[in-house]
């Protein structure tokens, strides 16, 4: 057994030290993480955090059409032709400038239909700022050195993005101005503090070369890509804007709450999909047997579900370990123990379909799985927006949601595809 382990670990040992140095980022971005969310969950009413993280998954979405999708061709050529990223930096700046005017359509049209009545335009685009420009701008750094296979560096950026974060949320929290309005000043702060970092000291240090022929060729994998990632994170995120609309703020902060402590199981489960898609980009063939494949996901769900169940343990144990804000949805999180697990398979599948090329059939899969979901969750919080009635429900929705993308995925997978470089 010993002389097995050896083996594996020396036939792995490259795969083992990358995973380790992205999976210490994870755990120092898990801790920071956590002491975020209790001083945000806690400084903010439940009703303005329910609008905070509503806004927040709005920022999300929309961050996906920045440069229209062009970081892909970015990360795929830091992977595969390094001395290029000078070159394909630049264009992913000019298609940043370019899809500003969308971004901004996009931005005023959620805000006039969701948030008018409860959040001040210059509130909302503070936040929207702080994810679609400053946040976004720092993960493509990290994309570009995940790419690169300084993995090291990734996670240090990452620690030190949300460590900024984590400083304002509890300097925030400290302070006389615990308002929404006060939060969102904070909040733009520190991810602009964050990106600056980012740009000045982590960028790779390469020369921008502008070759407007390169990027014409990526356009259409660029576009459906950002099409796809949009159409991933609205089948993600949206369910947080459908509940504002339908239950209120109160009722989208508990939801809200109970489906951050969902997505911390994510983080893990993240570094191990950036490792599993560069390994199918360099051998398409590694994902070729059901008993990989099953084997995957067996390690994704219950990775994730004993994750959740240590915090709904704790939980259970101390109710306000997490402040008394938290401990309002802490009875609920033991009701929802097989949401994490479904939730972050559904992510998987969507990566292994960005690994394989598949980037057109990936965003019909989103398409179908958001349109589920959608309206999985509108019937139910339409039926009742009692936490003690949905939550267990919460569990159906995500299997239901799981079973649509393992259908989905594995079909695509069984017809081959031309290698993207």
């Amino acid at each position: 057994m010993i002389d097995f382990a050896k083996t594996l670990y020396t036939r792995h040992s490259g795969a083992i030290h990358a995973y380790i140095s992205m999976t210490s980022g994870s755990a120092g971005r898990l801790v920071l993480s956590l002491v975020y969310f209790i001083c945000i969950a806690n400084g903010l009413s439940i009703a303005e955090f329910g609008l905070f993280a509503t806004a927040s998954a709005a920022g999300i979405m929309i961050s996906r059409v920045l440069a229209f999708g062009f970081m892909s061709p970015l990360y795929r050529v830091a992977t595969v032709k390094p001395l290029l990223v000078g070159t394909y930096s630049a264009g992913f700046i000019a298609g940043a400038a370019l899809s500003l005017p969308l971004i901004i359509v996009l931005c005023l049209a959620i805000y006039y239909a969701v948030f008018e009545r409860d959040v001040a335009l210059t509130v909302f685009l503070a936040f929207m700022a702080a994810e679609i420009i400053c946040w976004r701008g720092l993960e493509v750094v990290v994309i570009i050195l995940n790419g690169l296979g300084r993995f090291g560096r990734a996670a240090l950026l990452v620690v030190i993005g949300t460590g900024i974060r984590t400083a304002a949320a509890v300097a925030f929290s400290l302070s006389p101005w615990t308002s929404l309005e006060s939060w969102s000043l904070f909040y733009l702060s520190a991810n602009g503090i964050s990106l600056l970092i980012a740009v000045f000291w982590f960028f790779p240090k390469v020369r921008l070369r502008w070759q407007p022929a390169l990027y014409i060729r990526r356009w259409a994998d660029s576009v459906t890509v950002a099409g796809a990632e949009v159409l991933f994170y609205i089948q993600s995120e949206f369910d947080k804007i459908a509940v504002l609309a339908i239950g209120g703020p109160q009722v989208a902060g508990i939801y809200a709450i109970i489906m951050r402590l969902a997505d911390l199981t994510a983080l893990p489960v993240r570094s191990f999909n950036t490792l599993l898609v560069q390994k199918i980009m360099r051998t398409p063939g590694t994902i070729s047997s059901w008993r990989t494949r099953l084997t995957i996901e067996t390690a994704v769900a219950a990775v994730s579900f004993l994750a959740i169940a240590a915090m709904a343990v704790y939980l259970w144990i101390f109710p306000r370990g997490l402040g008394n804000n938290v401990a309002e949805a802490a009875p609920y999180v033991m009701a929802v123990l097989l949401v994490p697990s479904f939730r972050n398979l559904v992510e998987y599948h969507s990566e292994l379909l960005y690994a394989t090329g598949r980037t057109v059939r990936r965003m019909i899969n989103l398409v179908i799985a958001g349109v589920v979901k959608v309206a999985l969750l509108a019937a139910l919080f339409t039926a009742s927006t009692d936490v003690a009635s949905w939550a267990p429900l919460l569990n159906g929705v995500y299997l239901a949601l799981y079973g649509v993308s393992f259908a989905l995925t594995y079909a695509a997978l069984r017809r081959e595809t031309a290698r993207v470089i």
